[in-house]
C-alpha cells in the first residue's frame, strides 16, 4: 500500500522538501512509479523522500528539477536539507563558514572537513554515527561546495604531522586523502602547511581551532568538543588566536616543503608511487 503519511512542512527542511515533492509530483499528474521511471530510481525511493524517511541527494534533486520543470527549486532546497542533518550545535558554524571570505584553521588530529574525501569522512563518521552515516557524509561533502564557487573563500590550513600519520579507514583511504590534499597546491587561493613534530611545543597544543573572516562582519573564532561547539567574536580572543595562528604559520613547513612531506608519507607509509601523484 502506498505510504500516505501526513507531513508537517514546518517541522523541518526534510519535511518541507518531502511535502513539496509530493505536491509537485501530483501537480504534474505523475505516480511515484512514473516519476521513479523518469529519474531511473525505484518508486519506493520517491515514497521515502516524500514521507521524510530518506534524505535526498543533490544529484536526485537536480534530476527532480529536470523531470518536474521546477526551475531549480529542489536543487536550492537540498542544501537546507543536508545542512539540517549536521549536529544542531554545528549548524551555525557551517552557516558562517559558508559566508566567510577567509578561513584559517589549525587541525591537530584530522583533515579539515572542507578537504576530506568521501571515504575519509565516512570512516570518521561511522565510528559514532553508523545509523545515519550516509546523511552525514552527504552533508559534509555539500559543505565543500563553497570551494567550487567562482570566487571561493581564501583558505589556509595548518595540519599537525599527526594528521598524516593517523591511519583513518585504511591505507588506501589515506593514500587518496593525502593525494587530494596535494591537489590544492594548484589552487591559488588555498594553502596547506604541515606543523612537524620537530616544532616541539606550540600555541596550538590546546587543540584545533578555526578563524573566520568576513567582508564587513566581525571575525569569528571557533573550537569544538565532543558534543558542542564554541564560537565567539570577542575581540580579545580574536586578537590572541590570530597572533597564535601567525606563530603556527611561522613554525610550520612552507607550503612547498609541506607538499613534499605529504608525498613522502604517502610513499613510505601508505605505499603510494609518488610518480603517479598529480
Amino acid at each position: 500500500m502506498v505510504n500516505i503519511r501526513t507531513l508537517d512542512p514546518s517541522a523541518s527542511p526534510l519535511d518541507y522538501y518531502g511535502s513539496e515533492l509530493r505536491r509537485e509530483r501530483e501537480r504534474a499528474g505523475m505516480t511515484q512509479e512514473q516519476l521513479g521511471g523518469c529519474l531511473f530510481c525505484a518508486a519506493s525511493l520517491i515514497g521515502q523522500v516524500e514521507t521524510a524517511m530518506k534524505v535526498p541527494t543533490r544529484n536526485f534533486s537536480e534530476r527532480l528539477d529536470a523531470a518536474l520543470g521546477t526551475e531549480g527549486r529542489f536543487s536550492r532546497l537540498v542544501g537546507l536539507v543536508l545542512r539540517s542533518q549536521l549536529p544542531a550545535w554545528f549548524q551555525q558554524f557551517a552557516e558562517m563558514e559558508a559566508l566567510a571570505t577567509y578561513i584559517s584553521t589549525y587541525q591537530a588530529q584530522l583533515v579539515y572537513g572542507l578537504l576530506q574525501t568521501k571515504d575519509y569522512a565516512r570512516a570518521l563518521l561511522e565510528v559514532d554515527h553508523y545509523d545515519k552515516v550516509d546523511e552525514l557524509v552527504a552533508a559534509r561533502l555539500d559543505r565543500q561546495r563553497i570551494l567550487e564557487r567562482e570566487l571561493p573563500p581564501a583558505l589556509w590550513v595548518i595540519v599537525d604531522e599527526a594528521v598524516l600519520l593517523r591511519e583513518v579507514g585504511s591505507r588506501e583511504v589515506m593514500r587518496k586523502q593525502l593525494a587530494h590534499l596535494l591537489t590544492f597546491q594548484r589552487r591559488q587561493w588555498a594553502k596547506i602547511q604541515v606543523l612537524p613534530f620537530a616544532s616541539g611545543q606550540h600555541t596550538g597544543m590546546m587543540g584545533s581551532f578555526t578563524l573566520l573572516r568576513f567582508e564587513s562582519d566581525p571575525d569569528l573564532f571557533y573550537t569544538e568538543g565532543y558534543d558542542s561547539g564554541h564560537m565567539t567574536a570577542n575581540p580579545l580572543v580574536i586578537r590572541e588566536r590570530s597572533v597564535g595562528y601567525a606563530r603556527l604559520q611561522a613554525m610550520a613547513l612552507s607550503p612547498e616543503d609541506s607538499a613534499e612531506l605529504i608525498a613522502r608519507v604517502m610513499e613510505e607509509r601508505y605505499g603510494a608511487d609518488r610518480s603517479t601523484v598529480a
